[in-house]
């Protein structure tokens, strides 16, 4: 199952971050997590929202640069080893792993958004092997 992953370009700057932030709150888009990486001069915001479609168009009338991507909110068990399990499946699939990020949801399972090269590819690896992914609303209601 994929979910919609809201990507921003922000300027390197002081308050940048809480201008971006300040649109999706005002349109009651919540933020069910994040990642920030950044440049000298530019950060790449990644975001899972409850609307990501709505937030896209909300930062685009505000002037920001954003798009959506397609990614795997994978469910994995919370314990030595099961990331990297998960990875050499994907790995021996020949898909290659553009990025990824944490998420804490629960104590008894871990959960990682994956962006792959292949996301229709690694979907079906996914569920070839059993691995549980989630839905954005899925993780709204979390």
């Amino acid at each position: 199952m994929l979910a919609k992953q809201l990507t921003v370009f922000i300027e390197n700057r002081s308050g940048r971050l809480s201008e971006v932030l300040g649109v999706l709150g005002a349109n009651n888009i919540n933020i069910l997590s994040l990642s920030l990486a950044d440049t000298t001069e530019f950060g790449l915001l990644r975001l899972i929202v409850d609307n990501a479609s709505l937030g896209k168009e909300k930062l685009t009338e505000n002037g920001f640069s954003s798009l959506l991507s397609d990614v795997s909110i994978i469910q994995i068990p919370h314990k030595s080893g099961s990331l990297q399990e998960l990875l050499k499946i994907i790995d021996n699939n020949g898909v290659n792993i553009e990025y990824m990020y944490g998420l804490s949801i629960e104590s008894a399972r871990a959960h990682v958004v994956l962006k792959a090269s292949d996301t229709k590819k690694v979907e079906q690896i996914l569920n070839d092997n059993g691995v549980i992914t989630i839905s954005t609303e899925e993780l709204a209601n979390l």
